[in-house]
């Protein structure tokens, strides 16, 4: 059985959650608390040293430690629905966006929230090491934020999907970086008319659920 371990409340472990919904895959959840440093302490440190969610242990007994592993894996073995694109073209151009969102969402994001959040001065990266604050990355999160809304919603104009013709890990990515946004009051509004269209669209997909 394939086991996630996971927290609900953050962004990385979700996006491993919609994939394997996405997928119907069957597996075990284990919550490691975040807010606690669960992830810091020896127990999970032998899991992961990395020190981060999500991670997957897979039927084999391997574990995964990172959201490119796991979307890797997942979709080999289980290929159908096709999450990574079919096609060559397609492939190249869902992998791309996935990345971009990833840099200019996802870690704009976390640029703004662990360099002005009280609780994670020290903490303003991810991982096993201690990192001070830089308050001036927060301020440019923000700014990467503002502009990656407009990108999103410029793309979406007539567009169903952020990448190909369907839904595919871009979507679920953007979900993910879009909704974590508003944690450091950044979301979209009137001026991303294609973005709150998009969203709405991905909200009856049963996997979004938070």
């Amino acid at each position: 059985m394939i086991t996630l371990y996971d927290c609900a409340t953050a962004p990385s472990p979700r996006r491993a959650r919609i994939f394997l919904a996405e997928k119907g895959v069957s597996h075990d959840t284990v919550q490691v608390d975040l807010r606690a440093s669960e992830q810091l302490g020896e127990a999970f440190r032998k899991i992961n040293p990395q020190c981060t969610v999500p991670a997957l242990r897979t039927e084999e007994g391997t574990v995964l430690t990172d959201n490119a592993a796991i979307t890797a894996y997942l979709e080999a073995r289980y290929p159908d629905p096709a999450l990574l694109g079919i096609s060559p073209q397609e492939k190249a151009e869902i992998a791309s966006w996935n990345w971009r969102i990833e840099f200019e969402g996802l870690m704009a994001v976390a640029e703004a929230l662990r360099n002005s959040a009280p609780a994670m001065a020290n903490r303003a990266l991810s991982g096993p090491f201690d990192y001070p604050q830089i308050p001036e990355l927060a301020q440019r999160g923000v700014s990467r934020l503002q502009q990656f809304m407009l990108t999103l919603n410029e793309r979406l104009d007539g567009r169903d999907f952020i990448a190909s013709q369907r839904f595919s890990v871009a979507d679920i990515t953007a979900v993910v970086a879009v909704d974590f946004a508003r944690i450091v009051k950044v979301k979209p509004g009137e001026q991303h008319p294609h973005l709150l269209r998009w969203r709405a669209a991905m909200a009856t997909r049963p996997s979004m659920s938070p």
